[in-house]
């Protein structure tokens, strides 16, 4: 049985964006992970900063995205999208809790992001999808041990960077090592890895051992000239994915607050046709969301962007799943 806010559904209040508990979109709360069952997502927060190699306050990004979520939040019927003629997140199609964040230890990155593997893998025993708010790049080493004895996935990664580096000053699970610890797990299959550019902080040496392990990259220009589904084809229909987006794969001129520019990113539409593809084409078993710094953006726009391409991404991935049921 799963928690719930009934209250908010009260019809005699307005439950304005700047009313009431702070959850996700303003869906229930569930403190007790032992009552998650029957969810079909949980948003769970994992606020660290502690590996990141440059600028900190992304331990300050689940909050941020939580608050700039309760401007999208919704009720039972869901949320139409006259561009795609679609209702959206109807609680017929998917029931989203949220459970609040794993616990984060001072100054202890390696115990921090042990405890965020408990909590991804109490998730996963629930049977519910985990969708998890960053925190820095380093979670997605926890959240991917968490899946060890899961069937094998394939990791979808949107990112202005590799993200492939082996160790940096002796630091072998800094923000910028994700792939390169997840491509040494056995249950994952594949990487691939949309929107780097520049000189996306990765040596020749780590460049070619991605190459070596077989990672799939398409740069940002090479998305962009050949679409979504191109960049995917690689992919088998119906493979099992992870999706690990760093919120810098954007323009920073829509998402500045973030610890490591990058310019030339992908627009909001760029990255919602991407996501939309792998929903379509794929059975999505996980998300995390990452990156987002509010100290460096004082606006919000970046948890805004955040927050819309969150229920944006979920909304497609259970809309997909009901649509092949019905086939």
């Amino acid at each position: 049985m799963i928690y719930r806010a009934e209250s908010r559904n009260t019809p005699d209040r307005m439950d304005l964006p700047f009313v009431g508990l702070v959850t996700f979109a303003r869906q229930p709360a569930c403190p007790d992970w032992n009552l998650v069952d029957g969810a079909d997502v949980a948003i769970l927060g994992v606020p660290i900063d502690t590996a990141s190699s440059y600028r900190v306050g992304t331990r300050f990004g689940p909050r941020a995205i939580r608050e700039a979520s309760m401007f999208h939040g919704f009720g039972p019927e869901g949320v139409f999208d006259f561009e795609d003629e679609v209702t959206y997140l109807t609680r017929d199609e998917v029931q989203i809790v949220d459970v609040g964040d794993a616990d984060v230890i001072y100054a202890d990155t390696r115990r921090s992001l042990a405890t965020a593997e408990q909590a991804v893998r109490a998730l996963l025993d629930a049977g519910t999808l985990p969708y998890i708010l960053g925190g820095d790049h380093s979670i997605t080493m926890a959240t991917m041990s968490a899946y060890s004895e899961q069937p094998p996935m394939h990791i979808v990664h949107l990112d202005a960077h590799f993200d492939f580096i082996d160790e940096r000053n002796g630091i072998r699970w800094g923000h910028g090592s994700p792939m390169r610890r997840s491509s040494e797990m056995s249950h994952v299959k594949g990487i691939t890895t949309l929107g780097p550019r520049n000189m996306a902080a990765v040596s020749r040496k780590d460049w070619e051992a991605a190459q070596a392990y077989g990672s799939h990259v398409a740069s940002l220009r090479k998305v962009r000239m050949q679409g979504a589904e191109a960049s995917l084809r690689h992919i088998p229909a119906g493979e099992r994915v992870y999706v690990s987006i760093d919120v810098d794969a954007f323009d920073p001129s829509i998402a500045p607050g973030t610890a490591t520019i990058s310019h030339g990113g992908f627009s909001y539409y760029e990255v919602k046709d991407i996501l939309r593809a792998v929903a379509q084409r794929f059975e999505v078993v996980g998300v995390d969301f990452v990156e987002v710094s509010p100290p460096y953006d004082p606006s919000g726009i970046t948890a805004l962007l955040a927050a819309r391409t969150s229920l944006d991404f979920i909304g497609s991935i259970f809309h997909e799943r009901a649509q092949r049921r019905k086939a």
